[in-house]
Formats: C-alpha cells, structure tokens, sequence
C-alpha cells in the first residue's frame, strides 16, 4: 500500500512539529504501507528526515497564498495523488477539497468550533477567516472515512456542531520530544528567595486573544503587592492586537521592565532550556485543542498553575493547581498557593511528570498508521 500525505497547509507551530515528530518515530512499513509520498512546501519538506520509505514531492502552488495551495487541493492533488499510486491520503491540515478518495483527517483547531473563543477576534478578518474554517472543516470531517482526534475533549466540541460522523474516528493525542522531560527538582520555602533570586514564573505561549497573558501579568503585579518576589517570562510570538494589549498592562505594572519580561518567539529546539531555569509553570489558555504546551511543562518536572478551561483537566489531571484564566484574582490564589507551600510544589510536579510519561511520539506514530490501516481494511 502506498501512503499520500497532503501537508500543503502545515507551514508553521504544532501542525510543524506533529509532521515532524511524527514521521520521525514512524516505520509505516509495520502497518502494510511500502512508501509514504508526502507533498508540502519546501520549506517544511526540509525539515523531515529522510526515511528510505518517504517521497517528498512539492509544487509552484505550495510556495504560493493559501487560496493558491487550496486551488491545487482541487483541481491537482486527485491526479497526482492517483499517478503516484496512492491507496489512502492522510490530510492533517483539517480541511480538504480534493476528489480523491479516501481520506484522513485530523482536527487540531478547535477556535472555530468554540463561539465563546472565537468571537473574542470581534468584528475581523480573523473572525470570518475562523467561520469560513468552521464550514469547511465541518464538511471535510462529514465527508472523511477517519478522522483524528487529539483530546475527548474535542471530539465533544467538535461533534455537538457536525453531529455523529460516518467514517471511523480516533483519539490519538500527541506526543512530548524526549529533551523536554527533566525529573522534578526540590522546592524551596518562598523565604530563601529573594530580590536577587526570585521565584522564576514561565509562561509560553502565542500572545494571542484566548492566552490571556495581560490577566497573568496582574496576577504577578497582585503577587508582587503581596511582597512575593516573583518575576514572570513570557515567551511566544504575537498577535499585533493581543500583543499591544499585553504590553500597556505590562507598562502600567511594571514600568521599568524588571519583573514582567516579554522574550518574543524562541526557536522550538531551545524552548526547553528557559523551562529549566524555571521554578513554576503556568498556562493560561481558554481554548485548545491538544495543548502542547503544557505537555512539555509537564515533563520538564514543574510544579504547573493552570487553566481550568478545555482539555486542561484530561490532560494533566491532579498534576496542577487551577483557576480561571479570565481572572487575575483566581491565577493570583493558585499561584500563590504553590508559592506558600513547597510540599504542594513538590507534589503536584511529580504527579504532572507522571502523566508525562504516558505521552511519546513513538506511540502516536503507531497509533496512527494502525488507524491508517484499519480505514483502509
């Protein structure tokens, strides 16, 4: 059997890494699949490792605006798809317009199957850009013969607005890249830190209008108040809109600078080291599909202040403190909870690690190409 995978929208963040990981700890040959073509831009075909069973494959279009790439998905991805042989096209991107059939998919975007999120965007472009994803992903998943889910979650979220689907579905969550996992590490009293060694507070992620980084930043101006010597790092690329709301609070809280510190986008490979220099992990998001992000905070041995919305709870179960991300007050108590007792710290990173343990990307990659296998059975 010959694999096709039609990646001519993954060009950046999780959907980047998930390619990536993915075929890096895949042997497709395991589930009956002799050769994997896979068409993508080529600068995210320069990623992947070669394999002797993959096949990249590229094209003008891909290089080209995403109306572009969707034009090729129509009128090109059938015949090419067909000429090279293929039995099956797995298409993670979420939407799909070709005539070939079978196909695979995969939701990882749940802003547009969640009103409350989506509509913070207000009256945008970004907002009609998300409702135009809804029809199309909601179509894409009826029209599937498998569909992958990353959390039950949302699978939920997902099906209340397409109702049941035909094809198979799956959950198939994704994995952690072994560099982030680090043992847990001892907790201090808060009174052996000081203005010289402070509480070191990480949060990573895009700054974006669900993440709610402003309502972080006057969690740690409360906490400061208080006579907590915390400092907060903020680490991600920006929304414009949501990136000049973060800075006027941060300016108004912190005007020198000293204590809330923005650090823009850090290259993937390198995010773990700021989580090793880290005392605490917090993550603030309102709306995630697999939250990525808090797996790798979880490994990386951290006591974790977390979201109480979405898929948080599935996924770090008893492993955090949580609070409601809307709310300085409530990400104030729960870190201030962590802060006051080290015997807290202590147990709530060793449970996260725990759960850890239960995500590889060797077992997503089998997972999925059993999946794989078994629509086309």
């Amino acid at each position: 059997m010959i694999l096709g995978i039609d990646a001519s929208n993954i060009r950046a963040g999780g959907g980047i890494t998930h390619l990536v990981e993915l075929l890096a700890a895949a042997d497709p040959t395991e589930y009956g699949f002799d050769s994997v073509v896979i068409w993508a831009p080529i600068s995210t075909l320069s990623l992947l490792e070669e394999r002797s069973w993959l096949i990249k494959r590229s094209d003008p279009y891909l290089e080209q605006h995403f109306i572009y790439r969707t034009w090729w998905q129509y009128n090109h991805l059938d015949r090419v798809a067909q000429g090279c042989g293929c039995d099956l096209l797995f298409i993670p991107g979420g939407s799909f317009v070709t005539g070939f059939c079978p196909v695979v998919t995969m939701s990882q975007n749940l802003l547009p199957f969640e009103w409350r999120e989506l509509l913070r965007y207000g009256i945008s472009r970004a907002t009609l850009r998300l409702i135009i994803l809804r029809w199309m992903q909601s179509r894409s998943y009826r029209r599937a013969a498998g569909t992958i889910f990353l959390t039950r979650y949302a699978r939920d979220v997902v099906l209340n607005t397409t109702g049941p689907l035909g094809g198979k579905t799956a959950i198939i969550p994704h994995g952690i890249s072994q560099r982030f996992f680090h043992q847990p590490r001892g907790h201090r009293p808060v009174v052996e830190f000081g203005k010289d060694s402070p509480v070191r507070l990480v949060y990573v992620s895009i700054i974006n209008v669900y993440k709610h980084q402003w309502n972080v930043a006057e969690a740690v101006g409360k906490l400061r108040n208080e006579g907590f010597p915390v400092v907060l790092d903020l680490i991600g690329p920006a929304n414009p809109v949501a990136l000049r709301r973060l800075m006027s609070v941060m300016r108004r809280i912190d005007p020198g600078g000293n204590i809330l510190r923005y650090h823009g986008a850090v290259p993937h490979d390198e995010l773990h080291s700021y989580y090793s220099m880290a005392d605490i992990f917090v993550f603030a998001s309102s709306c995630e599909n697999m939250p990525n992000i808090l797996l790798e905070g979880m490994a990386s041995g951290l006591p974790i202040a977390c979201s109480k919305n979405g898929p948080m709870p599935e996924i770090l179960g008893k492993g955090g403190v949580y609070f409601d991300p809307e709310s300085p007050a409530s990400i104030s108590m729960a870190i201030r909870s962590l802060l006051q007792s080290p015997g807290l710290r202590s147990e709530k990173a060793h449970i996260a690690y725990e759960r850890a343990q239960n995500y590889s990307w060797k077992k997503c990659a089998n997972e999925t190409f059993e999946f794989l296998s078994n629509v086309l059975d």
